[in-house]
């Protein structure tokens, strides 16, 4: 079940960073990747962790589990949720929902501000590949070039 998911959830987030990055960006295209892509992700992420945090899904119990994490707030209570590959999979999704809901509002705030889609696309890669290093680098060249930093919108 996990690498399944897994495969699905990667499939749909690699989908919706193509588009992103290589499709048309109207206002439909936007609305569609919000709605579409990063919802879903977002649904998948909610029932995988609650699933996961009642032990309904994961055949090894609490292993994976909030419950262990809320109890020991420390790396050694982060290790544990970590220890399945359900654990694994959730932490997964969330970063690739995380992940793509910035990389979503980089591309809409960097076309906003007329922002070449050419220069967009290494912050753009940056984010998927390591969201707050795409996130920062988009800030910073954001705030230290006056006719971005103070585009109208």
């Amino acid at each position: 079940m996990w690498d399944t998911l897994f495969g699905l959830t990667n499939g749909i987030a690699l989908a919706a960073w193509a588009v992103l990055l290589f499709g048309p960006r109207t206002k439909r295209m936007r609305a569609a990747i919000l709605l579409i892509p990063i919802a879903v992700l977002c649904a998948l992420y909610a029932v995988m962790l609650i699933g996961l945090t009642a032990g309904l899904f994961d055949p090894v119990g609490n292993a994976g589990g909030m419950s262990e994490l809320v109890r020991n707030y420390s790396v050694d209570g982060l290790m544990a949720l970590f220890q399945s590959r359900g654990g694994i999979v959730v932490g997964w999704t969330h970063y690739l929902a995380f992940d793509l809901m910035v990389g979503w509002w980089i591309a809409g705030d960097a076309d906003s501000r007329g922002i070449p889609r050419w220069s967009q696309l290494g912050v753009l890669l940056a984010t998927f590949l390591a969201g707050p290093l795409g996130l920062g680098l988009y800030l910073f060249y954001r705030a230290t070039r006056p006719e971005v930093a103070n585009a109208d919108h």
